[in-house]
């Protein structure tokens, strides 16, 4: 063999081999940016974590049941992941075909994950769980604190979120109708009076027991008097409660059934319109903090589980570039390096979100 061939040959050797260290190089990349990622997540979810747990020691806290989108999101996340796991045994066997197909089912998977996350959230806000810090015990606009309704001469009473008449649960069209006289007052103007065009037949207003009277389009008192600023904010805040279906609580249902309600670990009672812890009425101090306590709770499961949702999204990025990859027949069994990458951070994605629903059921 000519000197010249033999050149040319380790020419060649080299250069095959300069391409698979560089493709050894940028794997060994990849694996390691995939890594340090998952790495700055669970440090991220660990501190929310913690963060939940350490405000909840000595905070009123909210419990409500997970609504059934987030268990269906959860199936669905687990079935993508497998998806991918078929997708690269297909890839590794030079299935082409097999993976457009596997991918594209597992992209749609992903995006239902993501819609059942949004139909939880909806959920959420059905019961009255929003990811505001709203208060947890309703105080502004309390149900006979400062005004009470009548209704023929019968009183409108309140226990928990339900509204009575002649001491039974109004039906859903009393309810409606008592939610129609009480809209009115919904629409505050700070410097003009409410203009009443609905009142006595058959709802009238006390104020503090004293019935109001209409002049005009006014209310006023037995005294003549127009409501003062104070006291029209008070109704107002009242007929927004009303109007949006609460009693004594923000979130909607039966306390001790639809939701419950703690204190350093111990769940309250609730009876005639007042909260028990161990047995007893709240102290006055606990009264207040209780007034003044906003619902942590469900500020921090939305913020966890929308971290989570974020990371998710970005990831699908990831994903529907593998499945374009799919479809330009750029998977092979040569080249799955991506797909790997982007199934490893799918399942640590969806293993995360196992921990974080198990969390949040133990604890919330």
């Amino acid at each position: 063999m000519s000197e010249e061939i033999k050149n040319e040959e380790l020419k060649n050797t080299d250069s095959f081999e300069a391409i698979d260290g560089t493709k050894d190089q940028m794997e060994r990349a990849k694996k390691n940016l995939t890594y340090v990622g998952m790495f700055s997540v669970i440090m991220l979810f660990a501190g929310l974590s913690s963060a939940y747990i350490v405000s909840m020691g000595d905070s009123f806290w909210l419990k409500v049941p997970f609504p059934t989108a987030f268990y269906i999101s959860t199936a669905l996340i687990f079935a993508s992941s497998l998806g991918i796991i078929l997708a690269l045994r297909m890839a590794k066997a030079n299935n082409k075909g097999g993976v457009k197909v596997v991918m594209s089912i597992t992209f749609v998977l992903a995006l239902l994950f993501v819609y059942f996350q949004f139909k939880g959230y909806a959920q959420f806000v059905d019961q009255g769980v929003h990811a505001t810090f709203n208060g947890i015990v309703v105080t502004d606009g309390r149900y006979g604190d400062y005004f009470e309704v009548r209704k023929g001469e019968d009183f409108v009473e309140v226990n928990g979120n339900d509204f009575l008449l002649s001491g039974k649960k109004m039906t859903d069209s009393e309810m409606k109708d008592f939610q129609k006289f009480m809209e009115q007052f919904t629409e505050f103007d700070e410097k003009e009076p409410f203009k009443v065009t609905s009142y006595g037949k058959p709802y009238t207003l006390l104020l503090k027991s004293g019935k109001l009277e209409l002049d005009g389009s006014t209310l006023k008192t037995k005294d003549g008097e127009e409501l003062t600023y104070l006291d029209r904010q008070r109704l107002f805040y009242l007929a927004r409660n009303v109007r949006d279906g609460r009693g004594d609580f923000f979130v909607h249902g039966e306390m001790g059934k639809d939701f419950h309600i703690y204190y350093k670990g111990n769940e309250l009672e609730y009876n005639n319109r007042q909260l028990y812890w161990k047995g007893a009425i709240l102290s006055p101090y606990l009264q207040v903090k209780a007034m003044e306590s906003s619902d942590t709770a469900s500020s921090y499961l939305y913020l966890i589980t929308f971290a989570h949702l974020i990371h998710v999204i970005v990831t699908m990025i990831f994903l529907l570039k593998a499945v374009i990859r799919s479809f330009t027949g750029r998977i092979n069994s040569e080249n799955t390096i991506g797909l790997s990458m982007t199934g490893i951070f799918w399942h640590f994605l969806g293993l995360l979100w196992a921990y974080l629903l198990l969390f949040l059921l133990l604890i919330h």
